[in-house]
């Protein structure tokens, strides 16, 4: 099969030498260039569109035709008569110009074909059916296709090297503030024109005075026949192992109109495809508009969940989830729309590690540590929005949105160390919060617009933490320390944790117009904080009853009970002006900061004043070629947890004290970024440099027994530094795109361990070439290669490990009517001296479906084929580094029945 592959390959490659080109200018009547005009070839032959193109800034095309063919090349432009032309290849490669008349009339020339791809000043339009080969289930499928689309490994969509911020469906919501469920769910032949809007502005009265060159949005026009049906899929299947049955059921529907659009998505099964992720859950935005212009200040409410493992490529040794969710939007009337979604997510991971563990500096005494780990995970995960927006006239809007988050989480735990022995473990959490935004847009006149932006926060966690340490002689003198009973058993020590936050941030915004080229914006805000931290640790005793420990250090104190508040009231003016292609944007904001905790009867306060400037500059090089630089200074603010004066048990092996006078710490980030897509030659280029540099940062005061630690935070008087760079570059040549991307991340910083000053570094590089083909008709494949380093300096002791995956995907449409799919994927993972690690994926599918208007598709996938039981990557801490190998699934064969509404 490999052979075949490889063979079917290099037959395409070779085709393409026997192309030519035809390349010249489009102008009009009086022979001005014409920027962006469409240029398509049609073969006269088969009747199919072979290549086609668009006009450059000086109004230059190019195209790459078969040679010995004959076309017809049709040359289009907005408000102008479309011209055609036949022409006859041979070897040789063809100039040509075409003028264009006004058009006073309708067209003559009547286009054959719908242009694949169309602008309209910052809309890209792609016609999807002009990329499209058969092969396409999802949305995904076909976004990948598009020049200057990618879905990165989250699956998130990116245009141009920017995230997108919102996908839509007919113009409505579809699950605000998450594009992964709409490019893993929307399917593909539901899909008429992808509409790309560049510098997107949900608020139109601000657009011309905020920058939204930063965001980008996506709709997706559905085709006719869509609208006011309900489509979709829905998926049944199973398979069996030698130990289960396995199922899976998914149904995926879709009911759009005018008025009302509702979306339904559900998947439940076990074999590890997961819908939504924890990773998923904490990253859903849920689509809440972040305030115009950042005020400066960054402040941490600490995150309190459970000390999860994390899946690794959503893969584990066993994974059972169960995922429903629900997205509507309403509108009753053109001036107001009602939105929201609510999602919800089961799901029961098993987990095997085996990890190998350096700690930062030989010297101090601190054994390596080798532990293997057996973990059982159960998660509820819920998500509700309500989203109302009301817009009587151009000159008011209204906003209302608030996002409930609720969870309850489990995590049992097995643990053998090789210096600790063995540590069972139970955590439990049942978080919530609710979030909700006030935003009201007014528009006085041409020159004066106002808007006040109004969000709060209410947070509770409430993570329980017990573990069996059955080696009691491993652990006697962290015990002696903390105080527990030394007469029982084991120690089953546990803690029960509370905190609860209140954030309220607002603020009011005056934009003063003072001509089309500039503006005044001033800003008064304030943001204000309370959280609430309750801990207690203890011990249960042999004959059932619990027992409160009065430790020999940190003043006895071994529970937790403060209260910390932080208010910033400030005020900030920006000057924004254009000068040709610069937009200068330079501000500062002047803040004045009141931040106290109290505990224990105990009062610390600081009160201060801070000026922080911010310049953001934009080189318009060309309308779709960007440099922007950008310096903020920022004052960093922590959480309540790091002030608390009590014992904290963070792990088994971890114990964590606060520091009740710590202070804020300072950053400077210096951001430079460059933005390229050539729609004449298909060329996407993207790059960044970042530089920060955080003073008085706080860090941790870390100080062993055995591997056993206890940490205090400090503000060091080191300054913590890192630098990263990335890079993209893109090509497309024929029916072939390349790709070349790189990432270099540089980090120090500094802390004390064993009350030793250490200064770790690390540097992480990344590089990756891809090579894609778009056939409509012959196979398609695509072949990349990762090479990364991972070199870790901790003092003494240096660590380096480098990993190389080579991936190949195929895909094919035989017959009409069979869908061969299939990917395998290399990984060899080593340190300098050895190879850690080697392990491979192969998956592959099999569907038929009768034609692309078939309501049913029957697949035979498989997962896995090579059955690999494991593996490996590096884990870099701040005090450690490690190897981990990681245990997942086996190989799995299943039949799938999927009808189409």
């Amino acid at each position: 099969m490999k052979n075949k592959i490889t063979l079917l390959f290099i037959l395409v490659v070779c085709s393409t030498f026997a192309q030519v080109k035809i390349e010249g200018i489009v102008k009009d009547s009086i022979g001005n260039p014409l920027e962006l005009a469409n240029i398509v070839a049609i073969n006269q032959e088969t009747n199919n569109m072979d290549a086609y193109g668009i006009t450059n800034d000086i109004g230059r095309y190019k195209l790459t035709l078969e040679n010995n063919s004959k076309y017809k090349i049709q040359v289009s432009y907005i408000g102008m008569k479309s011209a055609d032309e036949l022409i006859e290849t041979t070897t040789e490669n063809i100039s040509k110009d075409f003028m264009l008349q006004n058009d006073n009339a309708l067209d003559e020339v009547e286009l054959t074909y719908e242009m694949p791809v169309t602008i309209k000043g910052d809309t890209i339009v792609y016609n999807a059916d002009s990329f499209k080969d058969g092969t396409e289930r999802k949305l995904e499928d076909v976004l990948k296709k598009l020049p200057g689309v990618e879905i990165n490994d989250d699956g998130e969509i990116e245009v141009e090297g920017k995230k997108v911020s919102k996908v839509m469906v007919d113009g409505k919501d579809f699950f605000d503030g998450d594009s992964k469920l709409a490019s893993k769910n929307i399917p593909s032949n539901a899909v008429d024109k992808v509409q790309v809007l560049k510098n997107y502005s949900e608020i139109s009265q601000l657009s011309s005075v905020t920058n939204n060159q930063d965001n980008v949005a996506i709709n997706i026009k559905l085709k006719e026949g869509k609208e006011n049906f309900w489509f979709g899929t829905v998926t049944a299947g199973g398979g069996a192992t030698t130990d289960e049955g396995l199922y899976l059921v998914q149904p995926k529907l879709f009911y759009y109109s005018p008025k009302l659009s509702i979306n339904v998505i559900g998947d439940m099964n076990n074999i590890g495809e997961l819908a939504f992720t924890r990773r998923d859950y904490f990253n859903f935005s849920g689509g809440f508009r972040m305030p115009s212009r950042k005020s400066g200040t960054s402040i941490d409410l600490g995150n309190n969940d459970l000390g999860f493992l994390t899946l690794q490529n959503n893969r584990a040794k066993s994974i059972v989830s169960n995922f429903g969710a629900t997205n509507f939007s309403y509108s009753p009337k053109e001036t107001l729309d009602i939105s929201g979604f609510a999602i919800y997510s089961n799901s029961k991971n098993e987990l095997q590690e085996y990890d190998e563990i350096v700690y930062t500096d030989p010297e101090l005494g601190i054994p390596d540590e080798t532990t293997q780990s057996n973990t059982i995970q159960r998660s509820d995960l819920g998500l509700v929005k309500l989203s109302v927006k009301n817009k009587p006239n151009s000159n008011n809007q209204l906003d209302y949105d608030v996002l409930g988050r609720f969870s309850k989480e489990s995590q049992e735990q097995n643990v053998f160390s090789s210096v600790l022995g063995n540590t069972d473990i139970n955590e439990e959490s049942s978080p919530f919060s609710v979030k909700q935004s006030l935003n009201y847009y007014y528009t006085l006149d041409e020159s004066n617009i106002f808007s006040l932006e109004i969000q709060s926060l209410i947070q509770d966690e409430d993570p329980f933490y017990n573990a069996i340490l059955e080696d009691k002689d491993n652990y006697n003198t962290v015990a002696d320390v903390i105080g527990y009973d030394t007469t029982q058993s084991n120690y089953n020590v546990a803690q029960d944790k509370r905190v609860k936050s209140n954030q309220l941030d607002g603020k009011i915004d005056y934009w003063n117009v003072l001509n089309n080229k500039s503006n005044i914006n001033v800003t008064l805000g304030t943001i204000y904080s309370n959280q609430k931290f309750t801990s207690e640790l203890f011990q249960f005793l042999d004959d059932g009853s619990e027992f409160y420990p009065t430790p020999t250090e940190n003043n006895g104190l071994a529970t937790n009970d403060i209260s910390y508040n932080f208010t910033d009231l400030y005020l900030g003016l920006h000057y924004t002006v254009k000068l040709g292609k610069f937009t200068l944007t330079p501000g500062l904001s002047a803040h004045a900061y009141h931040v106290n905790n109290t505990q224990f009867g105990d009062k610390y306060k600081d009160n201060f004043f801070r000026i922080l400037p911010d310049f953001d500059a934009r080189i318009q090089l060309k309308k779709s070629e960007q440099l922007i630089f950008n310096y903020t200074m920022q004052t960093q603010f922590t959480d309540v947890t790091n002030f608390a004066r009590g014992y904290v048990m963070n792990n088994y092996n971890s114990y964590f004290y606060g520091n009740p006078e710590l202070e804020n710490a300072t950053a400077h980030n210096v951001n430079l970024t460059y933005f390229s897509f050539n729609m004449f030659n298909y060329t996407n280029v993207f790059a960044n440099v970042n530089y920060r540099k955080s003073i008085d940062q706080i860090r941790n005061i870390t100080n062993f027994e055995s591997v056993i630690r206890e940490s205090s935070p400090f503000n060091s008087s080191y300054a913590d530094e890192s630098l990263s760079a990335s890079g993209k570059f893109q090509r497309s040549f024929g029916k072939f795109r390349g790709t070349l991307n790189g990432n270099f991340t540089y980090t120090k910083f500094n802390q004390f361990i064993q009350n030793t000053p250490s200064v770790n570094e690390n540097y992480s590089q990344i590089y990756g070439a891809e090579l894609r083909t778009n056939f409509k008709k012959a196979p398609n494949v695509e072949v990349a290669y990762r090479y990364t380093i991972q070199d870790n300096d901790q003092g003494s002791g240096r660590s380096k490990f480098y990993t190389k995956a080579p991936s190949i995907e195929f895909d094919a449409l035989i017959w009409d009517s069979v869908t061969f799919r299939t990917s395998y994927a290399y990984n060899n993972f080593s340190d300098e001296d050895r190879t850690i690690n080697t392990f491979d994926f192969w998956d592959a599918s099999l569907a038929y479906r009768k034609d692309k208007d078939a309501k049913w598709e029957f697949e035979l996938k498989a997962t896995n084929l090579l059955n690999t039981q494991s593996q490996s990557q590096s884990n870099t801490s701040n005090i450690s580094v490690s190897t981990t190998e990681y245990f997942i699934q086996p190989r799995y064969l299943t039949v799938r029945a999927i009808y189409s509404l």
